[in-house]
């Protein structure tokens, strides 16, 4: 976790653009064709180490290595978990982000393309969980934790970390015929994160956990209401917290968002029903969606909301539901407002969520990340009255 006393920090939520050659191959490997993986292993590393001198360049404090090993942010853990099957399916997940709105937009959704068609190369194939799980992703990991090693060298950030999946998101896609209840099934998937998460704070760097399954479980279960909504998401950070045990809770982001999906949003959950269990979950800085239309008017729940004790704030200050490229003092401004709130040296500029291969082409992520750093500088000079 990073503090600054003179300045505001700027970060991002994960996803950065991958060069087309590299798509092509994770990819086809994601989908099970041959691949030259010696190839594959010689771009990777290459590629990491542009996206991390172009994070430095584009003015990030906070970077990683651009998810750019990972077929989507989700479905990479199917490479590094044992213990389920592949079944036929109809390309939609077991738990589907859209389910709420299509209730009240189902003409929307039937005249539309699949508004998640832009952020994850869908799989025909439902995962079924039949055995023990068991975490298989090593040597995976350990590629990505070297390359991304390798990159930093000489180059110099305030921050270094890695992201990772969490229980409840693996849950939304994994079907389970094999442990006895939800409860039993999420801490079995909790036990073998820990390993991934251990060893990225092993390796020196920095921890977020991806959690859209917080918010955006809400949006996967259209007949239920708060109050058991609540007890839903509460359980889920219950194994996310035993995932994390053990590992300081100063090396832990938490990132949530609502959902990447191009669509209505029209019924997220509020920030104010969540926020408490937000802050719940064992981590020292929180990362949270709050620029886009539906939930940039959220500020004001940290009115009454306050942090846990010594931890920071990482609201999304530039997004992905457009390619409408932010103007610095918006950015600035959003920051200020938050900064009044929490304190100065508590906020960190963001973005709602990985915008690398959530916009309409790799020029306009950085072109937001240029607005993201000149705002932050604007802001810096409000806050602490100069550049």
């Amino acid at each position: 976790m990073i503090y600054s006393t003179d300045r505001i920090l700027v970060t991002h939520a994960g996803a950065l653009p991958r060069p087309p050659d590299l798509r092509q191959m994770v990819l086809a490997k994601s989908r099970g064709e041959a691949v030259d993986q010696a190839a594959l292993d010689k771009r990777l590393a290459s590629a990491v180490a542009e996206a991390v001198r172009d994070q430095q360049r584009g003015g990030l404090d906070s970077v990683n290595d651009g998810e750019l090993s990972k077929s989507n942010f989700t479905d990479y853990v199917r490479s590094r978990l044992a213990g389920y099957e592949q079944r036929p399916a109809d390309g939609r997940r077991r738990l589907e982000i859209t389910a709420r709105d299509r209730t009240k937009f189902p003409d929307y959704f039937e005249a539309t393309a699949n508004p998640r068609a832009r952020l994850q190369n869908m799989t025909p194939s439902l995962p079924v969980c039949i055995d023990k799980l068991r975490y298989i992703g090593a040597s995976e990991l350990k590629r990505d934790l070297d390359n991304f090693k390798a990159a930093l060298a000489g180059v110099t950030v305030a921050e270094a970390y890695l992201p990772a999946n969490t229980p409840g998101t693996i849950e939304h896609w994994m079907a389970n015929e094999y442990y006895k209840n939800d409860e039993e099934f999420l801490f079995a998937i909790a036990d073998v994160m820990h390993e991934e998460y251990k060893a990225i704070v092993d390796a020196g760097f920095q921890l977020q956990i991806d959690d859209p399954d917080l918010p955006d479980g809400w949006n996967c279960l259209p007949q239920v209401g708060v109050a058991d909504y609540r007890k839903y998401a509460a359980l889920r950070v219950e194994a996310l917290n035993h995932a994390l045990r053990d590992i300081p809770r100063e090396k832990v982001r938490l990132h949530v968002c609502w959902g990447s999906f191009h669509g209505p949003h029209h019924d997220d959950i509020p920030l104010k029903d969540i926020a408490d269990i937000i802050f719940s979950v064992r981590a020292m800085s929180y990362s949270i969606e709050a620029s886009n239309p539906c939930h940039e008017h959220e500020w004001r729940v940290f009115e009454t909301v306050k942090l846990p004790q010594g931890a920071t704030l990482v609201p999304g200050v530039i997004g992905h539901y457009s390619d409408f490229i932010e103007h610095p003092d918006l950015v600035a401004e959003r920051l200020v407002r938050y900064a009044k709130l929490v304190g100065r040296e508590n906020v960190l500029a963001g973005t709602d969520c990985g915008i690398g291969t959530r916009v309409g082409h790799p020029s306009i992520c950085w072109a937001k990340f240029a607005a993201m750093a000149e705002g932050a500088r604007r802001a810096t000079k409000i806050l602490w009255g100069r550049a």
